[in-house]
Order: C-alpha cells, then structure tokens, then sequence
C-alpha cells in the first residue's frame, strides 16, 4: 500500500509538469514529504549521521505541543478543536497559494505556525477572528518578507498581537473559567463560567491563584498556556531532542525570575512573587515554543543568551508597569526587531577576522 500511494503521487506529479495544472505540483510534493521520508541523499560520506530535516523540526514541534493542546480542549471545551481546525484551514490555504503562486515548496513551517497560533488564544474567541488572525501571521508575518527562512518576526504572535490590538474586548474579556466536572471533551466551550486571568485577577485585586491550579491547568487563560507542567515537559522534549537551544528558555525563565523576585520585595503588594509570576500567563509557552523559533531568533549562542535575557526582562517590566496583564508576546516579537544586530554584534566582538572583513 506505501509503495502503490508513492508511486501514484511520483505519477501525478510527473504528469503535472506536461499540462497546464504544473503549477500545483507543490501540492503533490508536499503530501509526499509529509507521508514519506526523504528520498534524496549525500554524494559522499558520512552518511550514517542522522540530521534534523524541516519534516522532522515540525513533526517534533507538534508532538510536543500536543498535549498542552489536549489539555485546553479538556479544561476549555471542545470547540477548542474548532478552533485548532479553523486555524490550519485559513493558514494552509494562505501557504499554498503563496508556494503555487511562486512555484516554490510547501514549507513545513505554517504547520507548526497554524498549531502554536490557537493555542496563545482565548478558549472563546469567535472563529472568524481566528481564521482574520492567521490570514495576517501567515500573510504579513512571513509571505511578504519572502516566506519561511526570511521571516524577522514570528507568524503566530503576529497574528495574534494583530487580534490584540484590533479587537482588544473580545481578546480581553472572551476568558473562561475550567470545567472541573465532566471536561471539556463533552461540553462546549460556550457552556463555561467567564473568569479573569491568574494575572489579571492580580492586577485588579491583588488575589494569587492557588499554585497547584497554575501548575496542573486548572485555570482561566488561553486555550494551551494554562498547563505548566505540561508545557515544560514539551519544553524538554525540545531542547532534547535539540530542536530548540536550551539558552533561550533558560535565560528568558532566569531573567524573569530574576527581576520578579527583586520588584517583589521592593513591593509585595504591589508586584507578584516570582513563582506567580513564572507558573501564571504565557511565559513558560513563550519561552519554550515562541522565542525559540530558529528563523526569529538569533542563532549566536551569546546572541541567544542576550535574547532570552532581554524578553524576560521585557515581560516582567511589560507585566508590572504598563496597562497590560500580559507581556510576554510584546516582549518577544520586539526583540525579534532585534535578532539580527545581536547577532552582527556578538561575531563583531568575538572574531576579529569578521570585523576586519566589515
């Protein structure tokens, strides 16, 4: 059966070049890298060194995201899979018209885009404004700068700071409290209780959400951040498997640690205990999933020491001073502005043959 599919796609892709359709054999070429594994190898040795191909970065990314993912659709309802579905329909159908426009490959990219873009949303959020979202991470987060590898800012948080300040109420106030009784795989997500953010609670009341909540997912948010423990075991995953560097979470979670824990005893009333401040929001689904991307982020390991530690920097003081709960997408696609210089100022500082070839 893996034969027969295989030579059917090589069959209908060969006869794409000699009609009129060729222009959608990047549709052809994409199911067939996405079903089977490379055929093309090196000339020469070594061959036994098995690298990281885009197929693998992106089947690895979704499976470690997956359970977060599982988990907002138990504790949120499952319209969260509307949600999810609504956001590959739209992205996909963008990437795919790019890729036959410019006679290009499907990149594996917008997959990875399309599953991490939900799951930074609120469980509610009324499926038009997902699909409007995704159309703008996909489309001005990556198309216009020439797609995937060219990119300067990450696509889902392009598509959802757009939502953000566009639509401010609906992304604000759509939060829903947990379902705690049956879950949410047998009820809708419009049959939950609204609630307010562990950070927004904060912000208007002072009140800490129970550390145990945080940690398990059993509280309002967006539909894959509320779940720390399942987040960080993604995380993990990833800096093993060494699809993401470990500098980058590490020094964002240090950071932010750092600077809470020094704003908190200045003011404990006034600014939250670091643990609060590292279990609750997005930090830990940014710093794991979001900064990490390869494209957007700097690729000098000083260079990601220094962007971890100035969006950990950022979110906190986004957090505690500004009008705003959240910080940690603002924090992020601002220093992806800068990624490039960090990284042309650390090979500046470091070799001084790439100095003198400036």
């Amino acid at each position: 059966m893996k034969d027969f599919l295989r030579r059917t796609l090589e069959s209908y892709s060969v006869k794409l070049n000699n009609s009129r359709f060729k222009a959608l054999r990047p549709l052809f070429n994409a199911m067939e890298g996405f079903l089977f594994r490379s055929a093309d190898v090196s000339i020469s040795a070594p061959h036994l060194r098995d690298a990281n191909n885009l197929k693998r970065m992106f089947i690895l990314v979704v499976f470690a995201v997956f359970p977060s993912a599982i988990a907002g659709i138990y504790f949120f309802g499952w319209r969260g899979i509307l949600t999810i579905l609504t956001s590959y329909v739209v992205g996909l159908a963008v990437e795919i018209v790019f890729a036959v426009v410019r006679k290009e490959e499907i990149s594996e990219g917008a997959f990875v885009s399309c599953m991490l873009y939900p799951l930074i949303l609120p469980p509610n959020l009324p499926l038009w404004m997902v699909a409007l979202g995704i159309f703008v991470g996909i489309f001005f987060g990556k198309e216009v700068f020439g797609g995937t590898g060219y990119n300067i800012f990450n696509p889902a948080l392009v598509g959802r700071i757009f939502l953000y300040i566009s639509f401010p109420a609906a992304m604000t106030g759509n939060w829903v409290l947990p379902m705690d009784d049956a879950g949410g795989f047998v009820k809708y997500a419009g049959d939950a209780l609204s609630g307010a953010t562990p950070l927004a609670m904060f912000k208007a009341t002072g009140e800490l959400a129970p550390f145990w909540n945080l940690f398990w997912g059993n509280v309002s948010g967006s539909l894959g951040e509320t779940s720390a423990i399942l987040i960080i075991l993604g995380g993990l995953f990833l800096v093993i498997t060494r699809i993401a560097d470990w500098r980058i979470p590490l020094s964002f979670l240090l950071s932010a640690a750092v600077f809470s824990f020094i704003l908190n005893i200045v003011d404990p009333l006034r600014f939250s205990p670091t643990v609060f401040q590292i279990f609750s929001g997005g930090i830990l689904f940014g710093a794991f999933f979001m900064a990490t991307d390869p494209v957007s982020s700097p690729f000098t390991k000083g260079g990601r020491w220094l962007f971890g530690v100035m969006c950990g920097l950022l979110t906190i003081l986004i957090r505690s001073f500004s009008g705003y709960a959240e910080g940690v997408m603002f924090a992020i696609l601002f220093m992806n502005i800068f990624s490039s210089m960090i990284d042309e100022v650390v090979l500046s500082c470091r070799y001084r043959s790439y100095r003198e070839l400036k």
